[in-house]
């Protein structure tokens, strides 16, 4: 079963359509959409692991340029 968490993430102002299609384009992640509040994306990510997981978001999703901030929720 994969590991799945849904990762948050801030944008720097005027960014977030950039950061979005970043984000689609990437292998791991399933979805992506912008949202209202405090953050200004969410993406459900998918990984065979939690070692995969993490290497996702600290070299992938937090390289994007634009991306101020994520907060990862990992799904139970």
């Amino acid at each position: 079963m994969a590991t799945r968490a849904y990762i948050l993430i801030e944008t720097r102002v005027g960014k977030a359509k950039d950061v979005l299609s970043a984000l689609r384009a990437m292998d791991n992640v399933a979805e992506a959409d912008i949202i209202t509040g405090t953050y200004d994306l969410i993406a459900l990510a998918e990984a065979n692991d939690m070692l995969s997981l993490v290497e996702l978001v600290t070299a992938q999703v937090q390289n994007v340029d634009g991306v101020e901030r994520t907060i990862t929720c990992v799904a139970a």
